[in-house]
């Protein structure tokens, strides 16, 4: 983990080691007590085609499944 500070333009700089490991496009996203930087791959599309490249059930499968335990969750 790296301290990082924001120059007077507003600016972050990441540590090399850190960019060579994720990459140079980051999307940011605003939470409760932070923010967080989501590497984003060169070919977005390529890279949800690996990451789901194993699964075997179709995306209403997979949204009914959600959803069932989201209901679960909630206490239906």
């Amino acid at each position: 983990m790296s301290d990082v500070t924001l120059d007077a333009r507003g600016r972050l700089t990441l540590p090399k080691d850190v960019r060579e490991r994720h990459g140079d496009r980051y999307h940011v996203v605003e939470l409760h007590d932070g923010i967080k930087l989501v590497p984003i791959a060169d070919d977005p599309l390529e890279a949800l085609r690996e990451e789901f490249e194993g699964v075997e059930k179709s995306a209403d499968e997979l949204r009914e499944e959600a959803r069932e335990m989201a209901l679960d969750e909630a206490g239906r």
